[in-house]
């Protein structure tokens, strides 16, 4: 016995269907990867993007690892020779 018109089982709208759910998995797919990569995939709540040198010097200096003299003579070095933030 046949079933739709053709044989193969995708008699009205069989092929459609088909075609359907593999579109909806593909979005499916598609969402939650997109939602990993908002998320940046990481975990640890860290930036992603790369800090600057005169920010590891503000850190340091807000740590309180270098003193004020030390911080000023730095940044100079650093804005002085052309360093920019970000």
């Amino acid at each position: 016995m046949m079933w739709g018109s053709n044989g193969f089982g995708f008699g009205y709208g069989g092929g459609a269907m088909g075609i359907g759910m593999v579109l909806l998995f593909g979005l499916i797919i598609f969402v939650v990867v997109m939602a990993i990569r908002g998320m940046g995939g990481r975990c640890d709540g860290t930036e992603s993007r790369q800090k600057s040198a005169l920010d590891i010097l503000e850190e340091r200096y807000a740590k309180g690892e270098i003193g004020q003299a030390e911080f000023a003579e730095k940044r100079n070095d650093l804005v002085g020779s052309g360093g920019t933030r970000g």
